[in-house]
C-alpha cells in the first residue's frame, strides 16, 4: 500500500475486534518501522460496514489495509464496493478479494478463503478423535502472491508503479 500511494498518503486499517487483534498489533509496528501514518479502524457490528469507511474517509485515509478475518472474507464484494465508493485504494489477504473489485492483495498463494478454513478443519477433526495440541504441527503459508486490479486502480486515478507491477503474480486488467 505505501508503493501504491502518494508518500505522504494516510492509510487506514480496517480490524474485526472478534478476530484480527493480533494482526492489529503487528501491522501498527509494522507501520511505525515504516513511518506509516496509520489509523486503526475497528468495525464491531455485523454486516454495517459503511460506518468504518465513513470513518477511514473522515480520517483523510486514501488507503487502507483489510486485516484477515473470516467475516471479512463472507463479505469481500460489499468490502471491495465500500472502498471503491468511498475512493479509498484497499489491499487484502486474499486473491479473491481483487477479483471481486478489490485494488490489491497479498497473502498466501494458491489458496482462497477457503482453504484456510479447510485446512482449520482438519486440526480440529483431529483433536476431536483424540490428538494432542502438542503432537499438531504448526503451519504457516511458505508461497505468497501479489495481485493487482488495473481496472479498480484506474477508477481510483492511481498509477501503480512499475517497480511494484514488475513483482505482480498476476495482474486484472
Amino acid at each position: 500500500m505505501k508503493e501504491a500511494l502518494p508518500p505522504d498518503a494516510r492509510i487506514a486499517a480496517l480490524w474485526d475486534a472478534m478476530s484480527t487483534a493480533n494482526q492489529r498489533l503487528a501491522i501498527e509496528h509494522a507501520a511505525r518501522s515504516l513511518k506509516v501514518d496509520l489509523h486503526t479502524v475497528e468495525w464491531r457490528a455485523p454486516g454495517e460496514f459503511a460506518v468504518p469507511f465513513t470513518a477511514m474517509q473522515e480520517l483523510g485515509a486514501k488507503g487502507a489495509v483489510i486485516l484477515a478475518s473470516p467475516l471479512f472474507t463472507v463479505q469481500m464484494t460489499q468490502l471491495a464496493e465500500l472502498a471503491a465508493a468511498h475512493r479509498i485504494a484497499a489491499t487484502y489477504t486474499y486473491r479473491a478479494f481483487v477479483a471481486a473489485g478489490g485494488l490489491i492483495s497479498y497473502g498466501p498463494m494458491d489458496s482462497d478463503p477457503s482453504f484456510t478454513f479447510k485446512r482449520a478443519a482438519y486440526f480440529v477433526d483431529k483433536l476431536l478423535k483424540g490428538a494432542k495440541v502438542a503432537d499438531l504441527p504448526v503451519e504457516q503459508p511458505t508461497r505468497f502472491a501479489l495481485a493487482v486490479n488495473m481496472k479498480t486502480a484506474n477508477a481510483l486515478g492511481l498509477t501503480i508503479p512499475p517497480t511494484l507491477l514488475a513483482r505482480a503474480d498476476e495482474v486484472i486488467e
